[in-house]
């Protein structure tokens, strides 16, 4: 007798869950009700890239804000003389060797680098590139972190301001 209610309530069992289940023309049906709706008011997508800009721009100024700057007042040692006010450095080292070295891998990548000196603490560092404005320094600092994902001291560079 269990084996036989048993048996009853497995096949209303599975009666139920098949007669549950949603169709492809259930899905098909929603999709093109979806699709006209988005046609039908055109003027609604013209005004999203608008909005996106705007909480662009003002992502693009709070990052600027919020980036820290230190201020040292370095001298260039190794490449061109003509550091600019901002510079963003990717390593710092206590021997002229090893900065040497960074310098040529980034020069190899295609960046400008220069070794400077900060003169306080008597240590080299290694900038890939200058810029006039901070806004530019903070930009090319966010790419060449990009650039770098998985080196982790890479992902620590951080803008110097020349005085």
């Amino acid at each position: 007798m269990k084996r036989i209610e048993g048996l009853l309530l497995a096949a209303i069992g599975t009666v139920l869950l098949v007669s549950c289940k949603s169709t492809a023309n259930s899905y098909k049906q929603a999709y093109e009700k979806a699709v006209q709706q988005d046609v039908a008011q055109p003027e609604t997508l013209n005004k999203i890239p608008e909005t996106e800009e705007i909480i662009a721009d003002a992502t693009a100024q709070d990052e600027v804000a919020s980036i820290p700057v230190r201020e040292e007042k370095v001298s260039v040692v190794t490449g061109d003389s003509a550091l600019k006010m901002y510079a963003v450095i990717c390593g710092s080292f206590s021997l002229k060797t090893n900065a040497d070295g960074l310098r040529q891998r980034l020069i190899g990548d295609g960046y400008p680098a220069v070794v400077v000196l900060n003169e306080a603490g008597k240590t080299y560092r290694v900038a890939f590139n200058s810029f006039d404005t901070k806004e530019e320094a903070v930009a090319a600092r966010r790419d060449f972190m990009n650039r770098y994902p998985d080196n982790r001291d890479f992902q620590a560079a951080w803008i110097l301001y020349k005085k």
